[in-house]
């Protein structure tokens, strides 16, 4: 009888621990994948340091963001796109003044690139 209760506490516990970590191990796996994201377009922009430094802190401002209305499922796709493109829009000064012409051109077209891919993944795969 003391054995069970002792099993029972301890089952208890690891429950309330998974309950606990979980959220946090989330949160640390989605800021993990925002961080991949953001580093990506680093590269992809080829940045220097100083650009890097500058533009960095604006792109981490902007990625919850963009990730809340993406995830927002009471938004519908067309909906969705306006957010991303006012939310962009917002920050548009901003980069356009760290970036060279080339540097922005290819950053809207990622941009658009992604918003395609999040349309792409709601609708589902397309029969061919």
């Amino acid at each position: 009888m003391k054995h069970r209760k002792i099993v029972l506490a301890v089952l208890a516990l690891g429950v309330c621990m998974l309950l606990v970590t979980t959220p946090a191990s989330q949160a640390q796996a989605q800021n993990s994948a925002q961080a991949q994201k953001l580093n990506m377009v680093v590269k992809q922009l080829n940045l220097s340091p100083e650009q890097k430094i500058k533009l960095m802190p604006i792109l981490e401002d902007e990625a919850p963001k963009v990730e809340a209305i993406k995830a927002n499922a009471s938004l519908t796709n067309f909906q969705k796109l306006q957010q991303l493109r006012a939310l962009h829009e917002q920050t548009n000064p901003q980069v356009q003044a760290i970036l060279s012409p080339q540097q922005y051109e290819q950053l809207q077209q990622i941009r658009q690139h992604e918003l395609e891919q999040t349309i792409q993944k709601k609708r589902g795969p397309q029969p061919q």
